[in-house]
Formats: C-alpha cells, structure tokens, sequence
C-alpha cells in the first residue's frame, strides 16, 4: 500500500545555484550536504520544504522545458514576496495558464536545470468546488 509521498530529487548541474533557489524562494532548510562523500550515484543535498524530503544530485540538466512540473502551496499573503525571490535570482518566469476566480493563484518559474516550479496559493477542495460551478475561463 502507497502510504504517501517519500520525497522529490532535482538532477541539477549547480547543487549551490538550486540550493538558492530552494532556501531562497521555497524556504527551505538543508539538513544533509554529501560533501565529497557519496552513498548515491553523484553529489547530493537534501532540504526540507513544508515536511517534504526534496533531495537534489548533481548531474546534466533536463534536455528540454515542459509542462511536468511540481507545485508547492504557498499563502496568498506571501505571494509578493516569493514573486520578489524569484525575479531577484534571475529566474525565468512563465505566464500562468489562464485561471477561473475561486481557483488559487499560481507562480510558475523554470530553473537554469528546465524544471518547472509552480507555487500556488489555492487547495485541491477549493479547485474542485469552483469546478463544480462550471467552466468561465477564456
């Protein structure tokens, strides 16, 4: 039985550049850096984001940008603020596909690696409850 989620890893080219992208805009707290002593196939970090084990490992980027990406919730009071991290590390920011009011809000980025980050205000319950009043975008 599938108990939950075990953690997320990044393959990135720069474990420092995607370390600031984690505790800079993610807030995230590193608690284990493999410094020179590996027990997996490359380099490795991992940090705690919101109680989700998110591990990074060195290695060659992404081939290409897609849609595939991961969202972490973030409260609308702090959107400002991470929209801030995000545009002072120099990340490219993607246009948010359209949305429907009631739905959350989203930021979506991409790193130098071609993953796509999304942080979105909204909850599963509230997407699925102004769902069910009908479609109204576009």
């Amino acid at each position: 039985m599938t108990k939950g989620l075990s953690h997320i890893t990044f393959i990135c080219q720069d474990l420092d550049r995607m370390e600031e992208i984690l505790t800079r805009v993610l807030n995230a707290r590193k608690i284990y850096d493999s410094a020179g002593t590996e027990f997996s196939i490359s380099p490795e970090r991992f940090f705690d984001i919101g109680g989700i084990w998110v591990a990074t490992m060195q290695g060659d980027p992404l081939p290409a940008r897609s849609y595939n990406h991961v969202a972490f919730k973030i409260a609308e009071s702090d959107y400002d603020t991470r929209l801030t991290a995000i545009r002072n590390l120099g990340l490219d920011l993607r246009e948010s596909r359209p949305r429907v009011a009631g739905e959350g809000r989203s930021i979506y980025f991409h790193d130098a690696d071609n993953h796509l980050f999304e942080l979105h205000t909204g909850t599963l319950a509230e997407r699925l409850a102004r769902y069910a009043k009908g479609r109204a975008v576009g």
